[in-house]
């Protein structure tokens, strides 16, 4: 069994038990929450195909650590006044877990 969610404008392909690396979301280690934007559900006798969601259906998951993703550094110059700006950037990303898809 295995499904598609959308979570912060983003979508993942998804089954209960696996572990994926989403945006930051809000909470502690340990908390559970759901999410309701399921795009496709496909169990191996049917597959349900939401217009747009699926209707009924939502995934349960569990926070499983909060994280900050690699630096990135942004450089700005302008060309011929000596003007240079170095400043880096790490995104907060948040470890979940599937529980149940249903």
């Amino acid at each position: 069994m295995f499904a598609i969610i959308q979570y912060a404008g983003k979508q993942f392909i998804v089954s209960p038990g696996e572990r994926i690396t989403v945006p930051h979301a809000e909470g502690n280690v340990g908390d559970t929450f759901t999410i309701h934007d399921v795009l496709l559900v496909s169990d191996p006798e049917k597959t349900s195909i939401g217009t747009p969601l699926v209707k009924g259906t939502v995934a349960e998951v569990k926070i499983v650590s909060q994280k900050k993703g690699k630096k990135l550094t942004v450089r700005r110059f302008k060309s011929k006044v000596r003007y240079r700006k170095t400043r880096g950037f790490r995104e907060q990303l948040t470890d979940i877990e599937i529980l149940k898809i249903g």
